[in-house]
């Protein structure tokens, strides 16, 4: 390929997943201080699609480019870069912009991608695992023996969250919304996965169920019963809130807007009582913190973990097909975008 030009999915505003739209641009020149990349792979996010339905704090103001992970090569490296070079296979993280056939990136945010892995593992990897990394350790505290209870288990950050913590020495539960998924999760080794009746707080009452901590990116009843099913010195980490994802290509602001006032509260005088906590955090921020985030993946680097599961594969051509799957919540694993020859 060349990299005089690049393809891109923009969207001139958010609010309508519709107004996503490709094109393509002459490429400028290469800053000195980045790392120009080819990018073969793309990974989705629900935050996405939340981005560009406009439910997003950080969604960019005007006209922007979703996608926070990917994987590909080194084309170009900048005369102030250093620690890659061309032909290097890398996977990197980008606060907005990876929807893309060419991204240039300081190299802070890239790493290289695992021997044996391909590129849809590697764009899989860095959103997904960060965010169950950083909630299991840097919040939730999670230790040897500890009980952990994950919802959407079968999804990209679930499914790493459930892997981190058994190789954290935890007991972790899973929760899935279909029998299906269960049965899918049980073929991958994880044995605790609940089903989540309609009753989920009745359900885990029946079943005598406690945990050390919770990670929740549903909200509502199932964040509610969560947070009662936790033990004294218990945490309920927060990172999304699925319960609002629009079941069309824009929000239903009046539905969003009574699930709004009907979102779990917590008075932090009974927290006191009962000794436990609620943390919450949005992943796009860590962005700016890079030093933190060098912790964060050398951490992550001595955690033995075999390559993300990427569930579908489409190709770059059909980003409104994908997203439109990650959107209906039938998704297992990673959905990733997927360029022939990075353009």
């Amino acid at each position: 390929m060349t990299t005089t030009h690049r393809t891109f999915w923009q969207t001139p505003k958010a609010g309508n997943i519709a107004r996503l739209t490709r094109q393509t641009e002459r490429l400028s020149a290469l800053p000195p201080d980045q790392v120009r990349i080819a990018v073969r792979a793309v990974g989705l996010n629900f935050a996405d699609i939340f981005a560009l339905t406009g439910l997003y704090s950080a969604t960019p103001a005007g006209a922007f480019i979703p996608g926070l992970e990917f994987a590909g090569t080194v084309v170009e490296v900048g005369t102030d870069a250093a620690g890659f070079a061309p032909g290097d296979r890398v996977m990197g993280v980008t606060r907005f912009g990876g929807y893309t056939s060419v991204i240039d990136s300081e190299p802070d945010y890239l790493m290289p991608l695992p021997d044996g892995w391909d590129f849809a593992q590697g764009a899989a990897w860095p959103a997904q695992t960060l965010t169950a990394w950083y909630a299991l350790t840097r919040l939730g505290v999670l230790q040897a023996g500890q009980r952990v209870l994950i919802h959407s288990a079968a999804g990209g950050v679930g499914l790493q969250a459930m892997k981190l913590a058994r190789a954290l020495g935890a007991e972790p539960v899973g929760t899935v919304g279909s029998a299906a998924k269960a049965s899918w999760l049980g073929e991958q080794g994880f044995a605790s996965v609940l089903v989540r009746e309609r009753d989920f707080a009745r359900q885990l009452q029946r079943q005598d169920l406690h945990f050390d901590l919770v990670l929740d990116a549903i909200g509502g009843r199932v964040q509610r019963a969560s947070f009662a099913a936790l033990k004294p010195m218990g945490r309920l980490v927060v990172f999304g809130a699925a319960e609002f994802t629009p079941t069309g290509l824009r929000p239903n602001y009046l539905k969003a807007a009574w699930r709004y006032l009907r979102r779990p509260r917590y008075d932090v005088m009974e927290m006191i009582s009962s000794n436990r906590s609620v943390l919450a955090f949005n992943l796009i921020w860590l962005w700016e913190q890079q030093a933190e985030m060098r912790v964060l993946l050398a951490e992550l680097n001595q955690v033995p973990l075999p390559p993300p599961h990427v569930g579908q594969r489409f190709s770059f051509d059909d980003a409104h097909a994908a997203l439109e799957l990650l959107r209906s919540g039938q998704s297992v694993g990673k959905v990733v975008l997927e360029l022939d020859h990075g353009c």
